[in-house]
């Protein structure tokens, strides 16, 4: 591997137009860590040639490649707070990745960790100024108030309001109640005298002689 590290604007001229092409790309801090991904494969190699670090390369290319793709998701998303989120753990992983760099000074020599420690302290100043914009955007959006002025009705044009007038009782009102009820007589059990249940007979002291 090269000592000399691969510049931004050399890396730029190797991105496919599908990523160039997406408005996404217009995100500096976005370019900013699709890039520290790039560079950081080589890094990664050094560091798993060597038994001591064999652990910290994977824990590097995972917190490398986490500022990235939680920038594009944070960007997909519709809310101003569903991004912030999003930009806060891209945040996080930056940071993560700087230690991560510290830790395998040793190994990739210190030219290399003072390129990549830049480009990541670059990558969370920007982050650091996203994280409160995208809070302010949500913030704005949540309290703002609209007000609808009444329509603007001339005064001989102003409908007058309407007084509730009495209805009549229908002629077939009386009609229809005696129907009714006549209905229900025959839904509701009758009480014949059949059916009640025979009262017991009283019984009498026996006569004597």
């Amino acid at each position: 591997m090269s000592e000399n590290p691969m510049t931004y604007e050399e890396w730029m001229k190797t991105v496919p137009v599908e990523l160039t092409g997406d408005p996404l790309w217009k995100v500096e801090a976005y370019r900013l860590a699709l890039f520290a991904v790039d560079v950081a494969w080589p890094d990664v190699t050094k560091l798993m040639q060597d038994k001591r670090t064999l652990g910290l390369a994977s824990q590097l290319y995972e917190a490398v490649g986490s500022v990235a793709a939680n920038l594009a998701e944070g960007y997909s998303r519709g809310s101003g707070k569903d991004r912030a989120r999003f930009h806060e753990y891209s945040l996080g992983s930056g940071r993560e990745s700087r230690t991560w760099y510290f830790g395998g000074r040793h190994v990739l020599g210190e030219r290399i960790i003072a390129h990549r420690l830049s480009r990541h302290t670059q990558i969370i100043r920007l982050l650091l100024t996203m994280i409160p914009d995208q809070r302010v955007l949500h913030l704005r959006e949540e309290l703002a108030e609209y007000h609808a002025e009444p329509p603007n009705i001339p005064h001989s044009e102003t409908p007058k309001p309407s007084t509730p007038t009495k209805k009549s009782p229908s002629p077939n009102h009386s009609s229809r109640i005696t129907r009714h009820a006549s209905l229900l007589t025959h839904v509701l059990p009758r009480h014949h005298s059949h059916c009640r249940r025979p009262r017991r007979q009283p019984r009498h002291a026996p006569r004597t002689a």
